[in-house]
């Protein structure tokens, strides 16, 4: 899967996982923060997202130091993903 690809589905899991129907991902940039930002997240929803990934991609994302660095956008989110992929 490539860059695109991967935040693409980033995107998709996270309308799937956290009910965001009505937010238009499309206009959410690969450096937007997930918190304080458009989407604004919280500490449920972030627990929430965290579980799906670890699920969907075989990763880990084990203390609240790698989770805030892992969301702090779509692009840390791949950048987690790909540096534990294979």
């Amino acid at each position: 899967m490539n860059r695109d690809e991967l935040i693409s589905r980033l995107k998709t899991l996270m309308v799937e996982c956290l009910h965001l129907e009505d937010f238009d991902l499309a206009d959410l940039g690969e450096d937007e923060p997930l918190f304080g930002g458009k989407l604004d997240l919280d500490s449920i929803e972030a627990l929430e997202l965290v579980l799906r990934l670890e699920k969907e991609f075989g990763i880990r994302i084990a203390t609240s130091e790698e989770s805030k660095k892992a969301l702090q956008s779509l692009g840390t989110l791949a950048d987690t993903i790909e540096g534990q992929a294979g």
